[in-house]
């Protein structure tokens, strides 16, 4: 998305009360003598992404709260965990706003944001501050692609993910004239280009690349192009409040061809905007292996359905990337960033989505890529491709 939203992806900062990589740590008692680790969380709260948003939001709130029923120590000390959210709007100038809130509140760490197109400018804060930065969906090769040592993602990202969208479309779906429209956001750009460049190697020929924006909803012009080229395939990359509508208008104009998107579409909400008739049959993909096949996949939906309300997208990721993050620190026995970023750089955690491990730029070392299809009015599984199902735990 990034999930990428960026896929388009997210949001999350852990902050203990520091001044910050290469200044002596101030900390924060509470009245017990805790030491007080705040846990950030960035992501659109509000407007169309919302449902995304908030969901990565539950994720992170209850691995703080896991975190603090075990009664961590670092240091010598026992550890309690605050989470501090906040509403980034999906809007990159937004995103450095509320990096830079984070910094002042003298975070230790960030978790997202959730889109590509606005993790990537906080990353740049965060990195310039010394602060530990880690994505649970933003997808975005460029994100890594910086050299800053502060960041890491939780997922695969889009060279993984376009390469297999792409070769897919092409062999799997047979697919020879394809038809491509992205958002021109950081994740749909990213996912677009690397989506064209394997669809073109694997023999298919790319008849239109057209371009919508993430706030547009009436796209029957772009439409209306992109018919005029007669593709046996359109390619949308960008998220579900556009992905949906589209699907519905497309069908309306009708184009008879398979629609197909990366993360950003693969929610319950795009077959709820687009409507059942309309979804049927639609394409996406998910960073990741299907959740009834993630290592501590069921459980989790388990208790995270009873507390807060069916996953929307990223919410297992979120759960992730808090957790390896406390582990860095407890391996570390600090929560000052110079200190547990090189043990995260090297770490190996066992998480409910993988095993998470990084590579020298951050990225997910191993990283799967789902295939899935409208059943029926539900998103089912067809292929994970990019790595082995991992063992459950």
């Amino acid at each position: 998305m990034t999930l990428h939203f960026i896929r388009p992806l997210l949001f999350a900062a852990v902050s203990v009360v520091l001044l910050g990589c290469g200044k002596s740590a101030t900390t924060e008692k509470s009245t017990s003598g805790e030491l007080v680790v705040r846990i950030g969380a960035s992501a659109p709260l509000t407007g169309p992404q919302a449902h995304i948003g908030k969901d990565n939001e539950s994720g992170t709130r209850m691995a703080i709260e896991d975190a603090n029923a075990k009664g961590i120590l670092i240091g010598g000390r026992k550890v309690r965990f605050e989470l501090i959210s906040e509403d980034d709007q999906a809007d990159p100038k937004t995103a450095t706003i509320v990096a830079q809130k984070l910094v002042d509140n003298k975070v230790s760490g960030v978790i997202g944001h959730l889109n590509s197109g606005t993790t990537i400018p906080a990353s740049r804060i965060y990195n310039d501050n010394g602060i530990v930065q880690i994505s649970p969906s933003a997808t975005a090769v460029s994100y890594t692609a910086q050299g800053f040592k502060t960041a890491f993602r939780v997922m695969a990202n889009d060279a993984q993910q376009g390469r297999v969208l792409g070769e897919y479309a092409a062999k799997n779906l047979g697919a020879k004239k394809i038809a491509v429209i992205d958002d021109q956001t950081g994740y749909g750009q990213g996912l677009a280009d690397e989506f064209i460049k394997s669809a073109k190697a694997n023999g298919a020929q790319i008849v239109a690349h057209e371009f919508t924006t993430d706030k547009a909803y009436d796209f029957t012009a772009v439409l209306t192009a992109v018919k005029g080229k007669q593709p046996d395939l359109l390619f949308y990359a960008g998220m579900d409040p556009q992905a949906g509508p589209m699907a519905k208008q497309l069908r309306a104009l009708g184009l008879k061809l398979r629609f197909m998107m990366g993360d950003g579409g693969y929610t319950p909400q795009f077959i709820k905007l687009a409507g059942e008739e309309a979804a049927e049959g639609s394409y996406a993909s998910l960073p990741g292996v299907p959740l009834d096949k993630m290592p501590g996949g069921k459980q989790f939906e388990a208790r995270f359905v009873a507390k807060y309300q069916p996953i929307q997208l990223y919410a297992p990721y979120c759960y992730d990337a808090v957790n390896v993050m406390i582990a860095a620190m407890q391996k570390a026995d600090s929560v000052e960033p110079a200190k547990y970023q090189p043990v995260l750089a090297g770490i190996s955690h066992d998480g409910v989505t993988a095993k998470i491990q990084f590579d020298e730029k951050g990225d997910l070392k191993g990283g799967a890529i789902t295939l899935y299809q409208v059943q029926q009015g539900k998103w089912h599984p067809l292929e994970t491709l990019g790595a082995a199902i991992p063992a459950a735990h």
